[in-house]
């Protein structure tokens, strides 16, 4: 008997800019392809909201919208609190990373009150960052994009990495990223988790747990990871690394 597992990608009409939504994706199929189901449920108001997600995913998006963003992840912050605290993965990328930390400081002025669930908060920096991120991490090294405006100060959790090359958090602290428990905020864009698949199996595996599962990453991904190698390693030596 296969179980079914339930995916929540939270405002993805908002919040999907560099196609981090589709980080969700990655989670559903590799446990599709590990032998379980796998639905994913949108949400864009709060009644959407699964009553027990297994993963959460949250995506990125434009200055634009931060403030619906922010005013739909108000309505849903008591349920993404006891998830956060109870085990289950969340992903939060980019401005939905920034949405769920202390909150955003805008260049124009202002600041948009995040929920507080990760510690730090973005502020500007003066020119923008942009190119290929790589971290070394305990997961090994991840691979991504990064494209901000902004810096994330005020990180007190355990960083995602180690800055290889590229910017990460910035302000020269040679730190990408913040992990509290089981809630993950970075910066790389690509999907990560298509990138870089030792990160998704490291939340399915968590996912798995939960149900009482042990996660066994099934053939096709491990076909499908030798693409996510070969386009690591072409970005690994063309910023002068040591491919994997």
């Amino acid at each position: 008997m296969t179980t079914t597992f339930t995916i929540a990608v939270i405002a993805p009409s908002l919040l999907n800019t560099n196609g981090d939504a589709e980080n969700a994706r990655v989670l559903a199929r590799r446990a599709e392809w590990a032998g379980e189901t796998a639905t994913i449920v949108a949400v864009e108001v709060a009644s959407d909201l699964p009553e027990r997600p297994d993963a959460v995913v949250i995506g990125s998006g434009s200055d634009s919208a931060l403030v619906p963003a922010r005013d739909l992840l108000l309505e849903i912050q008591d349920q993404l609190r006891v998830w956060s605290t109870s085990g289950v993965p969340i992903l939060a990328v980019g401005t939905g990373w920034e949405l769920i930390s202390w909150g955003v400081e805008r260049a124009v002025g202002g600041v948009v009150e995040g929920l507080g669930i990760l510690a730090g908060r973005g502020v500007p920096r003066r020119e923008r960052a942009s190119g290929d991120l790589v971290l070394s991490s305990r997961f090994g090294r991840i691979v991504g994009f990064e494209n901000h405006a902004r810096d994330y100060v005020g990180a007190e959790g355990s960083p995602l990495g180690r800055v290889l090359s590229g910017s990460g958090n910035g302000r020269d602290s040679s730190q990408e990223g913040v992990v509290m428990g089981d809630v993950i905020g970075t910066h790389l864009h690509g999907p990560v988790l298509a990138k870089n698949p030792a990160l998704a199996d490291h939340l399915l595996t968590s996912m798995f747990e939960r149900r009482g599962l042990v996660y066994q990453r099934g053939e096709r991904a491990a076909s499908v990871d030798d693409y996510a190698v070969a386009a690591r390693n072409q970005i690994l030596t063309g910023l002068g690394l040591d491919a994997d």
